[in-house]
């Protein structure tokens, strides 16, 4: 079915998508009955991709806005969403430590047409879409994802298989001069010899930071370079 260029019937298309595997699939199997509070959540973590949550703070806030919830549930909502593929966990990764880190986990949705649909065009935060579209593609080409830490700073994705690690950093932009030196910190504090990427959306020619390479996302992601 040839959708381009209909948004109505591409709207009508992911709606019923929702409604089949979250509302009906997801709320049967699992069995739950509080269809508003699983919208609820749904939101909640489409809207947070790339942030770091926990259960609690996802309890809380919806408490918060009169929706009470404990923490028990919020984990049984989210194990239903990872196990019929509508979001990934990303958890992460402590890279001086090389330790696996079991708190503060982050969210990336399977379909960022599904974020749209419910969410709308206030929600088009290009930097989080984009950190989301990079992580799904790593997640296809066979690697293990983590989100780095780094004493406190952040490494976007620690990526893992059986050969090497690659560390990366993505950013909308980072023609200011402030953003660029932010993004390329983390990478510049990791004192090891796996290869460190900046992706941007940026059309300049790559550039080269003492061995931290900046490449164009979509260039990135069609495997023009790699």
């Amino acid at each position: 079915m040839e959708l381009a260029g209909h948004p109505k019937e591409i709207r009508d298309y992911l709606d019923g998508i929702y409604n089949t595997i979250i509302v009906k699939d997801i709320a049967q199997r699992h069995k739950i009955t509080d269809t508003m509070m699983l919208e609820s959540i749904t939101r909640f973590i489409f809207d947070n991709i790339g942030n770091q949550l926990s259960t609690k703070k996802i309890a809380d806030t919806m408490t918060s806005a009169g929706r009470k919830i404990d923490v028990r549930a919020v984990e049984k909502y989210l194990t239903a969403f990872m196990e019929s593929y509508v979001i990934y966990q990303a958890k992460r990764y402590n890279i001086k430590g090389k330790q696996y880190l079991k708190t503060l986990e982050k969210y990336y949705v399977a379909d960022i047409g599904l974020r749209y649909m419910l969410l709308g065009s206030r929600s088009t935060d290009v930097g989080h879409i984009l950190e989301n579209v990079i992580y799904l593609e790593l997640i296809r080409r066979g690697y293990e994802v983590y989100v780095g830490k780094l004493d406190d700073l952040e490494v976007d994705f620690v990526c893992m298989d059986q050969k090497r690690i690659i560390y990366y950093q993505v950013a909308a932009t980072v023609r200011d001069e402030k953003t660029l030196k932010r993004e390329l910190l983390p990478l510049q504090k990791i004192h090891d010899h796996y290869q460190k990427i900046l992706l941007t959306l940026d059309e300049d020619p790559e550039a080269d930071y003492e061995g931290i390479r900046r490449i164009n996302a979509l260039d990135w992601l069609i495997g023009k370079t790699e």
